[in-house]
């Protein structure tokens, strides 16, 4: 440690900090611009200033490092007078749009112009403009004019996101931040470009000019899109959700969120939206009261049971539900008699009883200080661009990151070894790792195998100690031989050290398991329910469609039964539904996620329902009350929540107990090599939130999954 003197107060930090990290302990503010804690250091606002003892200018606290005895004064007339100048050299070309300029309110520059800045300027010159660009839908570029030049968005795209996707050119007043060549800005992490920008020069394009800062309520969420469990701060005006920010966790997403995120809120607004119950009748849409919807559903529920049976009434769920939906639908259709209730939608093997919820095996945080990784069967950073980004920093710090794969792909981040492989062959190379491990380690191996040159390069870096992992992603989840997948996996890790996980696919995955949304003994799973075994089908918060591994097929498995039951937030399902019944999305419900790690996060509503919208728990309670059924006497989320913590061994916030956890699989007899591809969903079109968002469905990402389905 190193102490020193800061305006007369003692500071101890570590060897290496600067200034600016002392002031930050201390709790000392020192302006500044390009400064960011996750970023590098640049140095090139010169706002943060300060004067030092015996040098003999004013020295930038950020890029200054602290020696043994050090004085530092922040609010010496020096450091003040060296601000003041600063700020008015900024401020020559800054276009004087405050009253109009969509960051004012929040923005770093009007914020210290008020204490740095002069009354007036000396400058009577024209100040200078930028040209307008275009980069997407996502970022609007149209007031660069703002610029200060602070190069944290170009930063953060090589050091965060992994793409330098901006730079800057020319020199002098020519000089300006844009894009290559005129390309597009298309990070699936672009939109934290936004948040860091200390001016209004980035602005979001599909927020821009409809409120002002001040108009908006704050209000805390948590992601339902992918198994990050990102927190978010939600911004509501008139009771509409008009903007998605992060809180900062740094144990979950640090200060960054994924754009699907940050703009998928668009669909919540948006005309595809369910807002009152549909029936359809004589082939038409009729819309009806919530009496007469329940009531239908209750009769056609209880005629179907007394004509077939319970046990051909069955609910897919969605991974993306919460925790009080999932198990109330799943107590839904056990109190009618049947086991028929699955989460694993796109699954295409089903274990019959797995020894606990499948999870990351580690903190999410642990990521970033990985020094080895083997990646199965993901798509890293579309599939997971916050755990993407996290393995990037360990990357940055030597991590080997290896993977395998079925094609080529842009991590942006440096590869150790690719295994390029088609999904049918997956099990064997990772028999091959196995295979090398054990003639490492005088083993007998788990599966006969070969020591190709790949297998030697991964067997190596998961041999050689410390923190490794090996991690499968969606499409070994979803693989035709998963628990081979995963057996081969964890016997590679008992052997190495090294700690297996699943890069889990949504808000849910982890939980759904945990509160009983599979199938119980003698119960169909979703493959089975999803091939025609089924007379009524309640479908929660999903499009069997778009969001199963039978795809299309769905269309006519679906039309077959007498009886299609839509829960959603959208008009879904129309082509073989019988019932619509609006349920309020994530933002207009109170409820439980429970992440890849296991950490459970609740979250209340940030807004009303929409129209005549009800939270899914509600719908759930109340159909079953029409039908008599009991054990669904709740008034709230939190008493379906306290009974789950109460009846189901822990299930309340904090984290997932231990024992409700588990990657252990036995090594299943025989192997079985099947041609049929995984189930995985591109970047956006992994919900239904998202499919509906506009700017999301413009982006690259989007326009390339799309081109990739035509041709498949």
């Amino acid at each position: 440690m190193i102490e020193i003197e800061l305006d007369g107060q003692k500071v101890g930090v570590a060897e290496g900090s600067t200034v600016m990290h002392a002031a930050e302990k201390s709790g000392t503010y020192i302006p500044h611009f390009c400064y960011h804690k996750k970023l590098s250091i640049a140095a090139s606002c010169r706002m943060c200033l300060v004067d030092i003892e015996k040098m003999p200018k004013p020295m930038p606290a950020c890029a200054t490092s602290v020696t043994q005895g050090m004085v530092v004064r922040t609010k010496s007339d020096k450091a003040i007078k060296a601000q003041q100048s600063v700020m008015e050299f900024l401020l020559i070309n800054h276009p004087l749009d405050c009253p109009i300029c969509d960051q004012g309110g929040e923005c770093q520059l009007q914020d210290l112009a008020v204490g740095y800045g002069g009354s007036s300027s000396r400058y009577e010159e024209e100040k200078r403009v930028v040209q307008v660009k275009d980069v997407g839908p996502l970022i609007s570029m149209q007031e660069m004019s703002r610029c200060i030049h602070c190069t944290r968005c170009v930063r953060f795209g090589q050091e965060i996101a992994g793409v330098m996707e901006l730079g800057m050119s020319h020199r002098g007043e020519h000089a300006e931040i844009e894009t290559f060549d005129g390309q597009t800005i298309d990070s699936e992490l672009s939109g934290n470009m936004i948040d860091i920008c200390p001016v209004g020069a980035l602005t979001s394009k599909p927020f821009r000019y409809s409120a002002r800062t001040w108009e908006l309520s704050r209000r805390r969420s948590v992601s339902p899109h992918d198994s990050t469990g990102a927190n978010l701060i939600v911004q509501v005006k008139n009771n509409k959700v008009m903007r998605v920010v992060p809180f900062e966790n740094e144990a979950v997403n640090e200060c960054w969120i994924a754009d699907r995120d940050r703009f998928s809120y668009e669909a919540l607004n948006g005309a595809d939206r369910l807002t009152t119950p549909m029936i359809k009748q004589g082939g038409e849409w009729k819309n009806v009261d919530w009496k007469t919807a329940l009531e239908y559903v209750a009769n056609g529920l209880q005629g179907i049971k007394a004509d077939h049976g319970a046990k051909t009434i069955g609910a897919l769920v969605s991974p993306h539900s919460t925790l009080e939906e999932l198990y109330l639908a799943g107590a839904l259709v056990r109190g009618l008699g049947s086991e028929n209730v699955d989460f694993r939608l796109r699954h295409a093997e089903f274990e019959s009883a797995p020894a606990g919820a499948r999870y990351l095996g580690m903190p999410i945080s642990a990521l970033s200080h990985l020094q080895s990784v083997l990646v199965v069967g993901s798509n890293l950073r579309k599939d997971h661009p916050l755990f993407a980004q996290r393995i990037r920093q360990a990357a940055k710090m030597g991590c080997a990151v290896n993977a395998i794969s079925d094609r080529a792909m842009n991590w942006a981040m440096p590869l150790a070894n690719t295994c390029i492989a088609p999904a049918s062959s997956w099990v064997q190379s990772l028999a091959d790792i196995a295979f090398t491990v054990a003639i490492e380690k005088g083993l007998p191996a788990p599966q006969n195998g070969q020591a190709t040159e790949s297998a030697k390069v991964m067997a190596a870096a998961l041999l050689s100690g410390g923190r490794n992992a090996v991690l499968l992603g969606n499409a070994a989840a979803h693989h035709p031989q998963a628990s081979h997948l995963l057996a081969l996996a964890t016997w590679i890790g008992e052997q190495t050290g090294a700690t297996v996980g699943y890069l889990t696919e949504a808000a849910n995955t982890v939980g759904a398991p945990l509160v009983g949304a599979l199938p119980g003994p003698g119960g169909l799973n979703a493959g089975q329910m999803l091939s025609g075994a089924l007379k009524a089908a309640i479908l929660l918060n999903n499009e069997p469609v778009f969001d199963s591994a039978t795809g299309a097929k769905a269309l006519e498995t679906m039309a077959s039964c007498e009886m299609v039951v839509t829960l959603s937030p959208f008009k879904a399902n129309m082509e073989f539904s019988d019932v619509l019944l609006p349920i309020a999305p994530f933002t207009e419900t109170p409820g439980t996620f429970v992440n890849a790690e296991g950490r459970i996060q609740s979250f209340h509503a940030v807004v009303q329902p929409l129209g005549e919208t009800r939270p899914a728990w509600k719908v759930l309670r109340a159909l079953a009350n029409v039908m008599s059924l009991p054990g669904f006497e709740f008034d709230s989320s939190q008493e379906v929540l306290r009974h789950l913590h109460r009846d189901q061994a822990g299930v309340v916030p904090g984290f997932v107990p231990a024992h409700r956890l588990s990657n252990v699989c036995a090594m299943p007899s025989g192997n079985q090599v099947t041609q049929a591809k995984p189930c995985v969903a591109s970047i956006y079109q992994l919900d239904g939130i998202v499919r509906r968002a506009p700017a999301l469905q413009l982006t690259a990402d989007a326009r390339t999954a799309e081109l990739q389905e035509v041709a498949a």
